[in-house]
């Protein structure tokens, strides 16, 4: 670290150590200048994170970690920006307003050093500093906030995929999943991951996937339903698929798809009552392929 920049990282730090309330009270007031913050927000949560902030941003400028990499490698600052992306982020505001609600610490800090500045004190090499600081750390803040909302979309995606594919007791150690509209590759796994949990927690026999409200069968789908139903039988459960409309029996035949291994029904009902001859079955030591024929 050379002379001059250990000069202006020590004006820094006393600058931040001296004036933290007034710079953290300026950036504040910037932030709701610039409408960077929802109305929602109380003042009183900016005051927290800005006094967190500027705390983190002292001891970083304190350390002797080189001022392009204080952002990305001391931990606490890192922290401190990443945290503050996040909350904005679960708040619903938007990244542009979350970097600029960080830059304009930038401003609140240049303001403060200039208007104590000493006689003869080098300001433009405190501000490119400043700027060089802040830029990082608004970069950072418009990274995490975008990780970060992605990261709730994939989060809400689950659980409304969750919600949208319940596992329910029709019967005694009889399970059943509703499902409506397309399967794919996630709600698969979902369905899959769901089912043989409720499996295992109900001790079922039988489980039933309805598909009355799935308004395609294709290639792809079937396969979805012969994995899950494979996964099932692991379990060492029976699966019937219920819900077999004469136009999805007719695009099943016409493409090809062998489900001849699978117990279909036409509804529900038939579905519901094949799982009672099952459960009676199992007692008496017939399997799942020996009931195959029955009732088609």
């Amino acid at each position: 670290m050379s002379s001059s920049e250990a000069a202006v990282r020590e004006r820094l730090v006393q600058a931040l150590r001296t004036y933290d309330e007034e710079i953290a009270d300026r950036w504040v007031q910037l932030q709701w200048e610039q409408a960077s913050v929802d109305e929602g927000v109380a003042e009183g949560e900016l005051r927290q994170e800005a006094d967190d902030l500027l705390a983190a941003l002292q001891a970083a400028v304190e350390s002797s970690t080189p001022v392009s990499r204080l952002v990305a490698d001391f931990p606490e600052l890192n922290r401190a920006v990443v945290e503050l992306s996040m909350r904005r982020a679960r708040a619903g505001a938007s990244p542009t307003s979350t970097s600029l609600a960080v830059l304009a610490l930038k401003e609140a800090l240049v303001d403060c050093l200039r208007k104590h500045s000493e006689p003869g004190e080098d300001l433009l090499a405190i501000a490119l500093t400043v700027n060089r600081l802040l830029d990082a750390a608004g970069a950072l803040s418009f990274e995490t906030y975008v990780e970060g909302r992605e990261e709730i979309i994939r989060r809400q995606s689950r659980q409304l995929l969750e919600v949208s594919t319940p596992v329910v007791r029709l019967w005694d150690k009889v399970l059943g999943v509703p499902l409506i509209g397309t399967l794919d590759t996630a709600r698969t796994q979902v369905v899959m991951e769901n089912l043989l949990q409720a499996i295992q927690e109900s001790e079922a026999v039988v489980t039933i996937i309805d598909i009355t409200g799935v308004p395609t069968v294709d290639t792809a789908v079937a396969q979805h339903l012969m994995h899950t139903v494979n996964a099932v039988r692991l379990m060492g459960a029976d699966c019937v698929i219920s819900g077999i409309r004469p136009q999805i029996a007719q695009t099943i035949a016409q493409l090809g798809i062998d489900l001849s291994a699978i117990l279909t029904r036409a509804t529900l009902s038939d579905a519901l009552s094949t799982a009672m001859g099952l459960i009676d079955g199992s007692r008496q030591g017939t399997t799942g392929a020996q009931m195959s024929q029955v009732g088609r």
